[in-house]
């Protein structure tokens, strides 16, 4: 089954939402904030989807910027980087899409349509 994480009251999830409606794709909606991904999941997601760390990070975000994480993830260890996703959904680039064999992070409909295979 599809899962996507995704928090109400984001736009481009309302937009990705809307996309996969469209295109009749049935999908689990996780609310990112309230029932985050775990560590153990975040790690799984990584590395099945082949991405830089980074790419999870929802660098836009109000959370990101007041931690300054710009200026601190670079000095960080990875298994920090995952402790501290893990620990707020708000970190977490969304909306987050994950298939039986990918993991695509924000909404980029050609990547969508790619894992997918629409």
């Amino acid at each position: 089954m599809t899962k996507v994480y995704c928090y109400d009251r984001c736009s481009t999830c309302k937009k990705a939402l809307a996309w996969l409606d469209l295109h009749g794709i049935e999908y689990e909606k996780i609310d990112i904030k309230g029932d985050h991904p775990s560590e153990k999941t975040l790690r799984a997601l990584h590395e099945k989807s082949g991405l830089p760390l980074k790419k999870f990070f929802n660098t836009s975000g109000m959370l990101y910027r007041e931690m300054e994480l710009s200026a601190k993830l670079s000095s960080m260890s990875e298994d920090e980087q995952f402790k501290l996703l893990s620990s707020d959904g708000m970190l977490v680039k969304r909306p987050l899409l994950v298939t039986d064999t990918a993991v695509c992070t924000g909404f980029k409909e050609g990547e969508w349509k790619a894992a997918l295979k629409v």
